[in-house]
């Protein structure tokens, strides 16, 4: 049986952990608490006696490849790029939700209309920490919803908050305030490596991917580390200040809005010292296992691709167009949108794919012992 301490091995020295957290998430969601997330959003050994080596850590892994037949054969997953039941170009109804928004606020849109709706109880999202970085965090009203919208670089600081919420589900006594919230429907927005590592806790039926009733999955072309040197390093090549910045976008390149209303861009080749070692060498780049996958690539400014993957987020996104919540592309300004939004993506999930089995190929030439 491989542990944790494989995983180390396998995954972690050549550089190859995505920090998605849920190998921590389910540890301590178990009350076992063998490993947790440290600063920098990597998992460690908290205390290692109490690792009782399940190898559960290791198998859901999403670089660990041993539960990906059966993790495809339930999200129906096909080539090039996972099940698209539809592909579609939209934003969010509400103006408020616009105002905050990067592209066209599809993921705050849909999370609450499914909060207003009753739907689910809360939101695994991420919200702000400083003026470019943010944090996971559990939102449980209609505002702290809102509070997430928006770009952000940091998108994977793997899921502590996730398991130190949900830890609540299985010990009834000491947390019983937070069980009487009622928190047992909860959707979670996250990054590729977030969403695969949830489907394989749920093929296995492993606490706490019982209460994700919804996964909504970003488009990543990676994570990118943003602090203070970062900062100061995409400054330097944008030739602006941070201070003049009113939003920033990221579709193929990195597009910067100045307060003037002027607008810069950055190539993504211009940012590889930001990205995270790990992200590399992922080849999911359009969250192929995801209920509904958004970005802003395909789409034209102020909109949000969306592809449809599941028959619940089919369901979701057809009672969001009954309620007025979510606003589709008008097809007489362009009756080729959804085509070519969807077409963009496979060109993203390709040349993500293509750059993966390039760098894998550089690790098995440099005798790298990985799991691929």
């Amino acid at each position: 049986m491989k542990t944790f301490f494989n995983l180390v091995q396998e995954v972690q020295k050549p550089g190859l952990c995505y920090r998605c957290g849920g190998c921590a998430a389910f540890c301590t969601a178990i009350n076992y608490g063998a490993l947790e997330i440290d600063r920098n959003g990597k998992p460690v050994y908290q205390d290692i006696e109490k690792c009782i080596e399940c190898g559960l850590c290791y198998s859901i892994c999403p670089e660990i490849k041993d539960l990906d037949e059966e993790t495809k054969r339930q999200a129906a997953w096909s080539e090039p790029m996972g099940r698209v039941i539809e592909t579609t170009v939209v934003r969010a109804s509400d103006v408020k939700v616009m105002d905050r928004a990067s592209d066209g606020g599809a993921v705050t849109g849909l999370l609450l209309h499914l909060f207003d709706r009753n739907r689910i109880d809360g939101a695994i999202v991420t919200r702000p920490v400083g003026k470019y970085q943010r944090q996971p965090f559990l939102a449980t009203t209609r505002e702290e919803i809102l509070e997430s919208t928006g770009l952000f670089f940091d998108t994977s600081h793997g899921l502590k908050r996730f398991s130190d919420q949900y830890m609540t589900f299985s010990t009834i006594e000491e947390f019983d305030p937070m069980i009487k919230k009622g928190l047992k429907r909860v959707a979670l927005v996250g990054t590729p490596c977030q969403i695969k590592s949830l489907r394989k806790m749920q093929v296995l039926n492993l606490i706490p991917s019982d209460s994700i009733k919804f996964c909504f999955g970003l488009f990543c072309s990676g994570n990118f580390t943003f602090g203070i040197k970062e900062q100061q390093q995409l400054a330097d090549i944008a030739g602006i200040s941070l201070d003049d910045v009113s939003r920033i976008n990221l579709k193929d390149k990195l597009i910067i809005t100045l307060n003037s209303g002027d607008i810069k861009t950055v190539e993504l080749e211009q940012m590889e010292s930001m990205k995270r070692y790990a992200c590399n060498y992922c080849s999911d780049y359009s969250a192929e296992f995801a209920d509904i996958s958004f970005g802003g690539i395909g789409a034209e400014t102020g909109w949000t691709t969306i592809l449809i993957r599941t028959p619940l987020g089919r369901a979701v996104l057809a009672d969001s167009r009954n309620f007025k919540s979510i606003e589709q592309f008008n097809v007489e300004d362009n009756p080729e949108f959804a085509s070519r939004a969807l077409q963009e993506v496979r060109k993203a999930s390709s040349a993500k794919k293509k750059n993966a089995r390039y760098k894998r190929r550089g690790l098995q030439a440099k005798s790298v012992q990985v799991k691929v």
